[in-house]
């Protein structure tokens, strides 16, 4: 069974009906909002097939020291796909902010989200 691992603030129709496809949810955490288990602590033992969330979620303020490669490290090293839900017309702006993990993230505009996930997991 496939596992999506899930930001805050992610739409709860999506992810019932991901469910009832039998795709498995977990939070993840962001480190800052205590919503599950901590993104980065995330390793291959969990058996997440991907991370799904909106794009704010990975995007620290100026007063925090962090970027978002930081946030997304041990998707990174995992090799867990991410799927970062921004509208199509700010895609390229939100590869900018992404910056050296853009080209590990896919982009998806949030109408388009739960297709998005099935083509990845299934």
């Amino acid at each position: 069974m496939a596992i999506v691992a899930y930001l805050e603030g992610t739409d709860p129709l999506v992810l019932t009906r991901l469910a009832v496809k039998g795709v498995g949810t977990i939070p993840v955490s962001n480190g800052f909002d205590n919503h599950g288990k901590y993104v980065n602590h995330l390793t291959s033992q969990d058996g997440v097939s991907l991370v799904i969330g909106y794009l704010h979620k990975v995007q620290p303020t100026s007063v925090m020291a962090l970027t978002p490669q930081d946030l997304l490290f041990a998707c990174v090293t995992h090799n867990i796909p991410v799927l970062l839900i921004a509208e199509t017309s700010d895609h390229d702006e939100a590869k900018e902010l992404l910056g050296a993990v853009a080209d590990h993230v896919h982009l998806v505009d949030p109408q388009d989200l739960y297709e998005a996930i099935l083509e990845i997991v299934r």
